[in-house]
């Protein structure tokens, strides 16, 4: 049974506040969403939709693996009303027979549909999401309202081509201007393991160690089409059509110290290219952020710093 979203059930006021969960997304690619309402929305305030990278569901913004508060309650406690969606396959979400060949595409326009439905919004966006949220921006701008990158995935109208060769991706696995590419056979899931979480996810001094094997429990297998488009395996990256389309929508993106498949320079690069402010944390004092900082032991912190972008821009 698909649930009507909160925030748009007028039949009954009384039971709105108890409406947490709906579907949304496309007929083929449907994607389950949890609504944390603010109890305090502000008129003029753009709701968030906080939307994951790959291998993981909504749960990385709902609560940490350490048991903290995720970014979603923080920013409902700062008045805004906020989605989690789990991708298409992910989580609570419908898994289509092929899910091994779900492309990026596929989840950018179930995404879409969802901010369609729910109305104007910011897009929070992480990781292999990133081309997801640029896409969705350039031909929606009067329903995307702003979008913070959280070391983001560029579009890849930025990367090179790689080739659809297993052999010759795996030669430049520590490439870190290839973004270490890794290749996977579209004939499977991609179950990610946790060594290469510890590698590229959880390697930073602000990752909450502790709690490492239960992070590790979160984890989604993956579409092994998204992470090939993902490295521009064979020149299948998701890429936009002109970011001069995307220079009126406020962009945020925010990189850590420690986050080996973002280094400085390819994350200014992209902010450069999409017209965006970025934020590069040592530059503001902050240091040892890696791949997950939503989840890292400064989060709240880092929430309080996009609110304030938000805030800032109007948004």
């Amino acid at each position: 049974m698909e649930a009507t979203p909160a925030r748009r059930s007028a039949k009954d006021p009384s039971c709105e506040r108890e409406v947490r969960c709906f579907y949304a997304g496309t007929g083929a690619h449907p994607v389950y969403v949890d609504h944390v309402p603010s109890p305090r929305a502000a008129t003029g305030r753009a709701p968030v939709v906080m939307v994951h990278g790959g291998g993981h569901t909504g749960t990385c913004y709902l609560a940490t693996p350490d048991g903290r508060p995720g970014w979603a309650v923080r920013f409902a406690a700062a008045g805004r009303d906020v989605f989690v969606p789990d991708w298409p396959g992910h989580g609570r979400s419908p898994q289509p027979a092929d899910f091994p060949r779900l492309g990026t595409a596929d989840v950018a326009a179930s995404l879409l549909a969802l901010v369609e439905q729910i109305g104007p919004a910011v897009l929070l966006v992480h990781s292999a999401s990133g081309p997801m949220a640029w896409w969705m921006a350039e031909r929606r701008p009067d329903l995307v309202r702003a979008v913070i990158g959280i070391a983001p995935g560029p579009p890849a109208n930025l990367l090179r081509d790689l080739p659809d060769d297993p052999a010759l991706i795996l030669a430049l696995r520590d490439d870190a201007s290839a973004g270490h590419p890794v290749y996977s056979d579209e004939t499977m899931p991609v179950r990610l393991t946790a060594e290469f979480a510890a590698a590229y996810w959880a390697n930073a001094p602000r990752f909450p160690q502790g709690a490492f094997e239960n992070y590790c429990r979160s984890f989604a297998p993956e579409s092994a089409r998204i992470l090939n488009e993902r490295f521009n395996i064979a020149g299948r990256g998701l890429r936009i059509g002109d970011p001069k389309r995307l220079r009126s929508t406020p962009i945020m993106i925010v990189t850590g110290d420690r986050d080996p498949r973002h280094p400085r320079e390819i994350d200014a690069a992209t902010a450069g290219y999409l017209g965006a402010e970025f934020v590069w944390l040592p530059d503001r004092g902050i240091e040892g952020n890696g791949h997950m900082m939503m989840i890292e032991n400064n989060s709240d912190d880092l929430a309080a710093m996009i609110l304030a972008w938000l805030d800032a821009v109007k948004c």
